[in-house]
């Protein structure tokens, strides 16, 4: 099944030390890809991600910074295309997740969340986009989340809801922009996912309610958003581009 290979990939991960963006970065690997890890200085898992990476064989490089800022994110690349060869495929997964009753939340909450969630993904597709377009030929997924396109009962995150839709709209129209330039991008929105950011304190009670509303009465772990991302980056989808998959063990059927 050549079809599902990486063999000879460049990729770059965002939010590759925890979480979904690690167990895609170690499945890149394993399926043939050189995967460089884009995180904050301080993410405690990058180093298990470079060795699990290693330990398959691949390369691994780590470069350090803040999806926010351009001048980070547009340096990774760089350094990247220098110490590996040419980036051919992302994805960029960096993301926070917190709580608030939208009539109490505080302006710098908001605008924290949509800098990180949304504007982070546009700033990482965009260094991506022109190390791509200068040879007509990548692929990007972007982790949004189904909380892009339903409203999660019980939950306050107005804010964090409006900025994975903007995840969806976004990777929708670079798709676009981008569709005769020999670029895809396409979306991977996660059901309820048990990642540290399902295990922080307002949601750790609701995890129970999240298991007997979901229609396969669980949670989704981590690598089980590795399939996916292999598919949507590899020749498998070679047709596929401006999708949003829905990765929620059937949550949105109900």
């Amino acid at each position: 099944m050549n079809l599902f290979s990486l063999e000879g990939e460049i990729a770059l991960v965002t939010g590759g030390g925890s979480g979904i963006g690690q167990s895609i970065a170690i499945g890149l690997a394993k399926a043939g890809a050189d995967v460089a890890i884009f995180d904050m200085p301080t993410s405690p898992g990058v180093a298990d991600t470079v060795a699990a990476i290693e330990a398959t064989g691949r390369r691994a490089f780590v470069t350090a910074g803040t999806v926010t800022e351009a001048a980070d994110i547009a340096s990774a690349v760089e350094r990247i295309e220098a110490e590996f060869g040419a980036l051919s495929i992302a994805v960029n997964s960096a993301g926070i997740a917190n709580a608030a009753p939208a009539e109490d939340l505080p302006l710098a909450q908001w605008q924290r969340m949509i800098d990180v969630n949304l504007t982070g993904v546009f700033l990482s597709c965009q260094a991506e986009g022109r190390a791509m377009l200068k040879r007509g030929r990548g692929a990007i997924v972007n982790i949004a989340s189904m909380s892009g396109s339903i409203v999660n009962r019980g939950l306050t995150q107005a804010h964090y809801n409006a900025s994975k839709a903007g995840v969806v709209h976004l990777s929708k129209s670079l798709a676009m922009e981008w569709v005769e330039k020999g670029i895809r991008v396409n979306v991977i929105s996660p059901g309820y996912t048990l990642t540290p950011m399902n295990l922080r304190p307002e949601v750790a009670e609701q995890r129970k309610i999240f298991e007997r509303e979901t229609p396969m009465q669980r949670m989704a772990v981590p690598d089980e958003m590795v399939g996916p991302a292999v598919f949507l980056l590899s020749r498998a989808a070679s047709y596929v581009t401006g999708v949003d998959l829905l990765v929620d063990g059937g949550f949105e059927c109900w």
